[in-house]
């Protein structure tokens, strides 16, 4: 049978059988692809090391029916500074599970694809804050799967710099305190701070998009309106995110 050989990071991996995983694996040209490695639980596996969860790896795949099946892989970055911090390790797992959460089979993800590399990266490498990388990746994931916010001015007086910020999580849009009345929406309080840093998620370089710094009250107000937004969008939960807040509390 004809082979593909394709880059893909494992966002997820099941045991099955005996000596078998299913990956999936999220690839810039096709999108999500489940793949069967056989054999690769034993010890004398060569891929072993690819079929783990967050491995960046290069593939040689062959297609039977709706499967794909692993004929080889080449390790390209294990993010090994994410599997020596259990923060940084959970914080992974649920980026992972984000992007999977909003990422279609068989369909190009080449900027989801550099986006979850680029969060590992910056948790991983560049050892940035884990709650402003959190903030940072849960906004700009929701902008590249088509919900960016309305952040450049308030949506109901167009003040551009509104009065007592705050982010509508239902509507996604940006409003003054006083502004919108109290329709239906569900407003997160803001300051100049946190508003600035989400206009630069937004908005900004994403290669750039960790650059930025926050004093501690103005994190807690982006993460809390990053984190509603995300939940209010997708409408679901997320087990990994649960985890991730168990392991922090008790650090």
């Amino acid at each position: 049978m004809p082979h593909i050989v394709i880059q893909g990071l494992v966002l997820r991996e099941t045991e099955t059988k005996e000596t078998d995983k299913i990956l999936t694996l999220l690839t810039a040209e096709r999108g999500k692809l489940s793949v069967i490695a056989r054999g690769v639980r034993r010890k004398s596996c060569k891929f072993a090391a690819c079929a783990q969860s967050l491995a960046w790896s290069e593939w040689t795949l062959y297609q039977k029916g709706q499967w794909y099946y692993a004929n080889e892989g080449t390790t390209l970055e294990l993010f090994n500074g994410l599997r020596t911090d259990l923060d940084a390790m959970a914080l992974g797992f649920y980026f992972a599970e984000l992007t999977e959460a909003v990422t279609a089979e068989e369909s190009p993800a080449g900027k989801l694809l550099r986006h979850l590399l680029n969060g590992l990266y910056a948790l991983a490498v560049l050892r940035r804050p884990p709650a402003l990388v959190k903030a940072a990746f849960e906004l700009k994931l929701l902008c590249l799967a088509g919900y960016e916010p309305l952040a450049d001015s308030c949506a109901y007086c167009g003040r551009p710099e509104p009065e007592n910020p705050q982010l509508d999580v239902i509507q996604g849009v940006l409003r003054c305190g006083a502004c919108g009345g109290r329709g239906g929406g569900r407003s997160l309080p803001l300051c100049p701070d946190a508003l600035s840093a989400l206009r630069h998620i937004v908005y900004g370089d994403p290669r750039r998009l960790y650059s930025f710094r926050l004093g501690k009250e103005p994190l807690r107000r982006l993460s809390a309106a990053a984190e509603a937004f995300l939940s209010a969008q997708l409408e679901r939960g997320f087990k990994t995110l649960d985890f991730y807040k168990s392991i922090a509390a008790d650090n």
